[in-house]
């Protein structure tokens, strides 16, 4: 069995994010970029895939914790005749790649024990290692392409005698070092992995102690710049809004202003299942999304930094938007499978690159332009380049506007209208029309607002079910998404509105699983084109907190927010999904998606959703159709209905009560324990 996805913790330099287990393995790390090829790859197959373990012999973890507002973690270790501390972190830096694993001995005597197998390529290449001088001492130096690092304090031999020369100045082949060094109260030792194209120069290892001292600045430096109390968040929440927070900074890159969607590649939605997806790249929707955050959370240099991110990468003609890209910006993604690694628990494929690049989905106009009109709204001035970028987006809408798509969940199925993805599109004409009206900005106003209503009298006629009084995941179907919750993120409808309740109650019956969390939509009935099934989709939960909090359904969404904290790990970190039954999350992690939802059900709990958080010129809840709309409208929308009809969805029959909503959420939690 895999070490579980919650035993882990993640480290960050703005660059990378590896992963460290409870016990002391680095299973996941790629040098230097988020994207890059894996030295350690133990997550997705085997230790003999790459892994870094740290431990002390015969040794226990009393405990883990990240250093104040920091990704420095430091675990405690008690063993038979001592205790330890191991602090292990990344030195945020522009130009230097390092990870740092320092040991000291608090009590009595320990043995420090490393395991180290270092893997190039994802696993697929064994390094050449040789002993080299470095800083006035002895490293070791692994090389193989491209890629190189240099391992410097007390020297790991090879483990295998015929590896031996790996420890001599001409080298041999060899991943598996090994080492023992005994420490006594007060001892301490370092280790610092450097990282360096094989055709340069191996760049100076820094100094442990003061790097240790920069990062716990670093990060306290940036987090002193957020204060989720001043924003009325919930007491109980302010440490997981804190370090969701310090989550989206770990996760984007410190020179580009890209935010990766996680820093991992193929954790799997299913264990054992073919849902295995690449996540370390950067959807235009996540830095909306981490836009509207950080403007909520007054933290507009942040905002300011993923719009020039946003504003860069839909530079160019409107066909040629993608949904996501590089982290620099990069379009080509290409996706591929990696047949040598077995996998999370089996789950295979293991993929790299994402073929979801190259999909079009309807939403992601609409889902910038709210990040951008809010930061419009927050003081931030357009210039001629951010509005003519924002104008382009509505140029792309234009030309797709009769374009089935994707949806915003990347199905690889049969291409669809989606409702939310057209509600999407109609956010980014409202959004238009009211930066030109309101800011006194360039736009043909006239057009843009032709398309508005005919996109909202759309939407009323085909994407509602005026029978069920709920709106739709497609346009030709009957089953209903989580993603329909968004509709009053898009200024669509108010979250009180009768349409909206109706919608809200048909996600609890068929999405809503016993725990309260749920899915994103029903996988069996093939409309993704996948195998296999998913768990509760954490993101779609949060969200959920987010709509009872704002239709008056206070107890509802305390309750649920309370058990979804209660699916993060020790350290406050959440991956893409969880799995009430095995009580495990699941899916890449840690989630941007996921900590972006915590955020916002925290905002809206305190009374101010980010919807509201910023002046009065965004996107408006519209409490029914507008002049343009259908007849079927909001008079449909807002009949009674004392009848309870049947609805068929996919084989199995549905009695649903159309005078109140219920709620299904429990009053257990999963144990924050693991």
């Amino acid at each position: 069995m895999s070490t579980p996805i919650e035993d882990y913790a993640l480290l960050a330099d703005l660059m990378t994010g590896p992963l460290v287990s409870r016990d002391g393995s680095i299973d996941w790390l790629c040098f230097p970029r988020f994207d890059s090829g894996a030295i350690f790859t133990a997550i997705l197959g085997t230790p003999d895939d790459g892994r870094w373990k740290l431990s002390i012999a015969g040794g226990q973890v009393l405990e883990r914790r990240y250093l104040d507002h920091s990704f420095v973690l430091e675990t405690l270790w008690r063993s038979d005749t001592g205790l330890a501390r191991v602090v292990d972190f990344l030195p945020p830096s522009s130009d230097h790649a390092d990870i740092v694993r320092h040991v000291e001995c608090l009590e009595g005597s320990v043995v420090v024990e490393h395991d180290l197998i270092i893997r190039f390529e994802y696993g697929a290449r064994t390094p050449w290692v040789r002993q080299v001088d470095s800083c006035g001492g002895k490293a070791l130096y692994a090389v193989a392409g491209p890629n190189a690092v240099q391992l410097t304090g007390p020297a790991l031999s090879p483990a295998a005698e015929a590896d031996s020369h790996a420890g001599h100045p001409s080298g041999a082949p060899a991943d598996h070092l090994v080492g023992r060094f005994p420490l006594q109260e007060g001892d301490k030792a370092d280790w610092v992995m450097t990282w360096s194209h094989s055709y340069h120069k191996a760049p100076e290892p820094v100094d442990p102690a003061r790097a240790l001292t920069d990062a716990i600045q670093f990060w306290g430096d940036w987090s002193s710049n957020l204060e989720p109390e001043a924003c009325g968040c919930p007491p109980q929440y302010r440490h997981l809004v804190m370090r969701s927070l310090l989550v989206l900074r770990a996760l984007t890159h410190t020179e580009t202003g890209g935010i990766v969607a996680a820093p991992t590649a193929s954790l799997p939605e299913e264990f054992g299942g073919s849902r295995n997806w690449d996540y370390r790249f950067t959807w235009l929707r996540d830095a909306a999304f981490t836009i509207e955050a950080m403007i909520a959370h007054d933290f507009l240099d942040g905002a300011r930094l993923w719009r020039s991110w946003l504003l860069r990468a839909i530079a160019g003609e409107p066909e040629e938007i993608r949904i996501m890209y590089g982290l620099g910006g990069e379009k080509q993604l290409p996706e591929m499978e990696l047949d040598h690694l077995a996998g999370y628990e089996g789950s295979r494929p293991v993929r790299i690159g994402n073929g979801a690049a190259d999909q079009y989905q309807a939403d992601v106009a609409g889902e910038v332009m709210i990040a951008l009109a809010k930061l419009r709204d927050a003081g931030q001035a357009e210039t001629h380049y951010s509005w003519g970028m924002q104008r382009n987006l509505i140029q792309y809408c234009i030309k797709n506007f009769d374009r089935p798509d994707h949806g915003i969940w990347e199905m690889r199925g049969d291409l669809h209208f989606f409702t939310h993805g057209r509600a999407m599109m109609w956010a980014a004409f409202d959004l238009g029309i009211k930066a030109v009206r309101e800011h006194s900005l360039e736009g043909d106003v006239d057009t843009w607002c032709a398309y508005r209503d005919r996109l909202e009298k759309e939407i009323w006629e085909r994407g509602f079910d005026a029978e069920h009084n709920t709106f739709t995941q497609t346009y030709d179907g009957t089953e209903v998404d989580a993603s329909l919750l968004q509709l009053t993120h898009a200024g669509f409808i108010a979250p009180d509105h009768p349409a909206m309740l109706g919608t809200v109650a048909a996600i609890e019956r068929d999405l809503q699983d016993p725990s309260g969390l749920i899915r994103r939509y029903r996988t069996e009935t093939g409309t993704d084109g996948l195998a296999g099934h998913e768990s509760p989709f954490l993101i779609c939960s949060f969200w959920l907190v987010e709509q009872y909090a704002l239709s008056g359904r206070r107890e509802d969404a305390e309750r649920l927010m309370d058990t979804l904290v209660g699916c993060a790990n020790d350290l406050g970190l959440l991956a893409e999904e969880y799995d009430p039954q095995s009580r495990r999350l699941a899916g890449n992690f840690p989630q941007a998606f996921s900590h972006l939802g915590l955020i916002r059900a925290a905002d809206a709990l305190s009374g101010q959703s980010q919807d509201e958080a910023v002046g009065s010129s965004g996107p408006k809840p519209r409490a029914g159709r507008s002049d343009a709309g259908p007849q079927a409208g909001s008079e449909l929308a807002t009949q009674a209905r004392a009848e309870e009809p049947t609805r068929q969805t996919g084989s199995r029959d549905r009695r649903v009560g159309r005078g109140t909503v219920r709620s299904r959420t429990p009053r257990r939690r999963p144990p924050a324990d693991r």
